[in-house]
């Protein structure tokens, strides 16, 4: 016959965490659970969930009475205290990548707009662009910014405008477009210093 194991005794004295921390633990999970309920549809496909919780967390976007989404939130936030530590961990990951991607895209688009408001207002704007981004073409972007100067004089529907936008967009190619994105928050400061 073994003799039973010690339980593992932490600083305090004692041998299992505290309800505080118990506590906090749950509503740490029980946030996790939130976040995932707030996703779009597309990135919650990409989650790492078990079948069980993605279940829960799809009833819970259904729900729209209150009582009844809240009885569900915690629901998920229950099926999420039964995840192993890696499983939560996982979801963590994926959903902070998630995020990161996320604002390095709004970055991009912000900095698409501004280029787009800088080409429209200035003229010499797009040769700096060009001496940027050589593989863009420069016939094509002046079309286009002439072209959207004169609707928007003209108040028709902004389909130069929009055009534009995408030239600046693919104007370095796709490759580039991860570049952009880290490049966007540099270019916000050389602004503010000019």
């Amino acid at each position: 016959m073994e003799p039973a194991a010690e339980p593992e005794i932490d600083e305090n004295g004692y041998d299992r965490p505290s309800k505080s921390q118990l506590k906090r633990e749950m509503h740490a999970l029980q946030e996790l659970g939130e976040a995932l309920i707030a996703l779009p549809k597309d990135a919650l496909k990409r989650m790492p969930m078990p079948e069980k919780l993605d279940d829960a967390v799809r009833e819970a976007r259904r729900i729209t009475d209150h009582e009844g989404k809240r009885r569900q939130v915690q629901y998920v936030g229950r099926v999420m205290r039964s995840l192993h530590d890696d499983e939560t961990a996982a979801l963590r990951t994926a959903l902070d990548s998630y995020n990161g991607v996320n604002k390095a895209e709004t970055a991009r688009m912000h900095w698409i707009e501004r280029t787009r408001e800088k080409l429209l207002a200035d003229d010499a704007a797009l040769t700096e662009f060009i001496r940027q981004h050589p593989a863009a073409d420069p016939q094509t972007g002046r079309t286009l910014i002439r072209n959207a100067r004169k609707e928007a004089q003209q108040s028709k529907p902004p389909r130069y405008f929009r055009e534009l936008f995408q030239w600046i967009k693919n104007a370095d190619g796709p490759a580039a477009a991860a570049d952009d994105a880290h490049d966007a928050p540099e270019d916000d400061d050389d602004e503010d210093r000019a």
